[in-house]
Parts: structure tokens; sequence; C-alpha cells
């Protein structure tokens, strides 16, 4: 079987039963880059919080944020974990943001896409997901997102063995799927909601599952 109809297959599987996810929420493409990162290890309900804390006070502008002390930040993002870390994470990508940038979204979206992932990759504090999250997300950019939700999925569905690599995951889907946002950004979202809902780390329930039957 191909894997591009399969794919597709999955796709309009979880569409029909799940219905769209209109993700990701942010009222701005900058609110959108700070949730991926204060998202790392924790979930969507505590960065919420954590998010609100900094629109509360007026700091969720690159140049607010910078200007603030780096404990002011942690403190305000402590609902979202790991503060101290996500705070000297988000430093360093405001850093990076103004002095390369100048804090202007315009000019992050105007870069060429593998360019400027490798240029986020490089950002201490910035993994593979949370570089493609931003570029996604945020910057409206074809890169296909993946997780752990969506390797459990495809392993589960033996689509693909469990040592498969972020890389070898995400040129999957790259190589087999057209390069559209709106459809990228849709197919994650729902990979995550099925991944959360039905296919559990624990106690999956295959059955209800919207994907129970489809493999090669």
């Amino acid at each position: 079987m191909k894997t591009e109809p399969l794919l597709l297959e999955a796709y309009d599987r979880l569409l029909s039963a799940l219905g769209h996810q209109y993700w990701w929420p942010g009222e701005t493409p900058f609110e959108i880059i700070v949730g991926a990162i204060l998202t790392q290890n924790t979930n969507w309900g505590n960065v919420e919080k954590a998010i609100a804390n900094l629109k509360r006070d007026g700091l969720l502008t690159p140049k607010r944020l910078s200007e603030i002390h780096q404990a002011t930040l942690a403190s305000l993002i402590r609902p979202s974990g790991y503060y101290s870390v996500k705070a000297k994470r988000l430093r360093n990508f405001l850093n990076f943001y103004i002095n390369d940038y100048e804090g202007r979204i315009a000019s992050l979206r105007a870069e060429e896409t593998m360019a400027l992932r490798k240029k986020l990759l490089d950002v201490n504090g910035i993994g593979p997901e949370t570089a493609d999250s931003i570029l996604l997300y945020a910057l409206e950019k074809p890169v296909f997102v993946v997780d752990a939700y969506t390797k459990r999925i495809l392993n589960r569905h033996h689509l693909i063995p469990e040592e498969t690599t972020y890389d070898e995951l995400q040129q999957l889907f790259m190589d087999n799927l057209p390069h559209k946002v709106p459809f990228f950004n849709e197919y994650h979202a729902l990979l995550v909601k099925c991944g959360k809902q039905y296919c559990r780390n624990r106690e999956p329930r295959c059955k209800e599952c919207p994907l129970n039957g489809w493999n090669w």
C-alpha cells in the first residue's frame, strides 16, 4: 500500500470523527511563539495560566518581556512548570528575535524556511518540535510538526518502527502529503487529539478510536 493514500485516509477519519481543532490558540503570532516554548513538558491548561499572567501585566510583547528581570519572568510563568528553565529559554529566544530580526514577525517570515529552522534550533532550549511549531503555527510555513502522540499512533499501527527518529517521522509526512499550512495545522492537531483521547500511553481506547482498523 502506498503511504500517501494511507496518511490521507487517516486524516479523513480523524477529521470526520473529531472535527476541526482550531489550533494553535493565540491572539498574535508572538503569543503563539511564547506558548510553543512554554508548552514543553506540560499541558496546555498550565500554559494558558502563564500566558494570562503575562497579559494581565501587559508584558506579552518582545520589548516588554526582554526588559523585565529574569526572576520576575520566571515567577509569572510559574504555572507552566520548570519555570526557571523556561524563563531562560524565553530569554534566549528573545535575544535571538530582537538582535537578529528586530523583534518583527515579518522579518522572521521573510527568512527561507529551512534556514530559519536551523537558526531556531541553534537557540538554546528550542528543539525540533518547538521550532517546527513556531514555523507552522506562528509563521505559517508548511512544516509538519510531529510529537510523541504522532510517533505512538503510527508505531501502534505498524507504520514505523519504535526507533524512528523525529526527522525520519517528519520526512514521512513531508514526502507524502501536500505542503499546505492549513492542512498540516489541522492534521497535527487531530493527531494530538487522537493521542490524548484514544491512543493513550496507558489504557488505550483502541476499539473506540477513529483509526481502529487503519493499517498497512
